[in-house]
């Protein structure tokens, strides 16, 4: 897979948010544990995509995309539960959880079109 492609930037802007959003919860909401699961899961998604992009086969790829996506659920969840107990205000949860949506589907595709290849 080529390099800089748009799961690559898009995974890697997405971390940067992950992080912000996590300072803004640690310091300001004085909250350590499910903004910390958050950020792991929200990290991870962007280096199994570059795990990915240098595995040593087609099935690596396909291995380390799938750990993404999962990755990248997880990471909805997380979300979902801190605007739910309004650690997170509406406006930028909807924002975090639209930018995992579009991670989502982008790894996907990415999966379905390997397999069929």
């Amino acid at each position: 897979m080529k390099t800089n492609n748009v799961i690559q930037e898009k995974s890697f802007a997405f971390a940067i948010r992950v992080v912000n959003a996590y300072k803004f919860l640690t310091t300001e909401k004085k909250e350590f544990v499910l903004s910390k699961q958050m950020l792991r899961s929200g990290t991870s998604i962007g280096a199994n995509v570059e795990e990915a992009i240098g595995g040593q086969s087609k099935a690596d790829f396909i291995s380390k995309l799938s750990i993404a996506y999962k990755e990248a659920r997880e990471t909805l969840y997380w979300i979902k539960l801190l605007k739910a107990t309004e650690y997170l205000t509406i406006e930028m949860a909807d924002s975090l959880i639209n930018d995992a949506d579009e991670i989502c589907r982008i790894i996907g595709k990415i999966q379905i079109t390997m397999k069929q290849s």
